[in-house]
């Protein structure tokens, strides 16, 4: 059987928890199944370690380095290794910036599609093949739509931006506009309907599809998200710590958080919730890291390190390569997760598996996914959250329950699990 997966979100050079899962899917998938052959599609040539699908579950930047060539079969395929070469990749060249999907890849589909279709990111395109998958992460930008950006979509001038806004009104008969928050909304109620199976990451995210949506409950099949074991997990050698620290000038003790800089992400409460913990205990000494690249919502983040007078305390250090984050959740005293909505939250389960005390927002799935094994807080409340970590900081005994709770808990994901149940999915359509 030939399988087709949008491979562009994992083709990203910084990747978050949707680009992580489509990543680690395909390498997965390629180490599993011998049986199928698949096609990645693309929008630009693939990279690192999706170019050799035969190799460790990570690559460091000496690897990515040595794998810059890039080839192309007699047929136009670009050459990628795979353990049972059956992998090949297919960029889908496109001149625009947008619409790839909706209008590049469904010309594909419509002059060669392949058997299966596989989206792990939310959007499926147009013209599709019947036995299609499309994995939705979350629709918090239905709940929450105050906390999303609503960025156009089009040309960058005023008159062509009007343009695409119009003909996506006349496209859809006026309900929506060209812009990302309203494309999230038809893409997510276009796969609901046209999909042959939809796969999400927590029982949480399965529950408000048909809630929101009135999705049938049968098309819905909850996998869970996984994480990389050989990558995150406890290390002891306290030099290699301090080193990879010295790289990003982080300075111990520190709490930490990981995730993009944003209102969804709930960073700015974080800070107040920060700012107020060091007035109420001045004994706490560990100052806070905030790893991710900047969204929608930043300004407010900058903000308040001005406002509460934080630009020695708090420190943002951009996007970090995996390979450098088990160091970093190893050299903190804890790391927080404050989001306000969530699908899933990977960082909290790779905070897990590196012996990581956590502090986690109780919302959305975070409940379901850390249990017991963090401390969970309101996080629309900045007094709870204050003292969530607080407590994480300062009670050691909590502090060991809260590991070994973690170890425990983290044994039920992987990413291995992940693509063996998302395999069945596929050879079962």
């Amino acid at each position: 059987m030939l399988i087709g997966i949008d491979a562009s979100r994992a083709n990203r050079d910084h990747k978050s928890g949707t680009e992580w899962y489509s990543y680690y899917i395909i390498r997965w998938l390629a180490k599993l199944d011998a049986k199928n052959q698949y096609i990645l599609y693309t929008d630009k040539p693939l990279k690192g370690g999706l170019l050799d699908l035969t190799t460790r579950q990570y690559f460091d930047e000496s690897e990515q380095r040595q794998a810059v060539e890039i080839n192309y079969d007699k047929k136009g395929y670009q050459i990628i290794r795979s353990p049972f070469n059956n992998f090949r990749a297919k960029v889908l060249g496109w001149y625009f910036p947008y619409f790839w999907t909706q209008l590049r890849m469904s010309w594909e589909m419509l002059v060669k599609r392949p058997k299966v279709l596989f989206i792990p990111a939310h959007t499926l395109p147009r013209i599709h093949p019947k036995k299609s998958v499309v994995t939705i992460h979350d629709i918090g930008f239905e709940r929450e739509r105050r906390l999303y950006g609503q960025n156009k979509m089009g040309p960058a001038s005023a008159i062509g931006n009007k343009i695409i806004n119009f003909l996506v009104r006349l496209f859809t008969l006026g309900k929506y506009g060209a812009n990302i928050l309203d494309y999230h909304s038809w893409s997510t109620k276009f796969a609901l309907k046209g999909a042959k199976k939809i796969i999400t990451v927590s029982n949480f995210s399965k529950q408000e599809m048909i809630d929101i949506y009135g999705a049938k409950e049968d098309k819905i099949k909850v996998i869970y998200n996984g994480y990389n074991k050989f990558l995150y997990q406890k290390i002891e050698d306290k030099e290699k710590i301090k080193r990879v620290l010295d790289k990003y000038n982080i300075a111990s003790p520190f709490i930490f958080y990981v995730g993009r800089l944003e209102k969804k992400k709930n960073t700015p409460a974080l800070i107040e919730a920060y700012a107020i913990m060091r007035e109420d205990h001045p004994e706490i000494k560990e100052k806070l890291i905030l790893v991710g690249d900047a969204s929608h919502g930043y300004d407010e983040v900058e903000y308040q390190i001005r406002e509460y007078n934080l630009l020695d305390e708090v420190m943002t250090t951009g996007w970090i390569p995996e390979v450098d984050m088990p160091y970093i959740y190893c050299g903190a005293t804890a790391f927080v997760f404050p989001s306000r909505y969530e699908g899933f939250g990977i960082p909290i389960i790779q905070a897990m598996a590196c012996g990581t005390p956590t502090a986690a927002s109780c919302c959305a799935a975070i409940s379901e996914v850390a249990q017991d094994a963090a401390i969970l807080f309101n996080p629309t409340d900045v007094r709870s959250m204050t003292q969530a970590m607080a407590r994480v900081i300062l009670d050691s005994q909590l502090r060991e329950e809260l590991i070994k709770k973690g170890y425990a808990r983290v044994s039920d994901f992987s990413w291995e699990k992940c693509a063996k149940e998302t395999l069945v999915v596929l050879n079962n359509l």
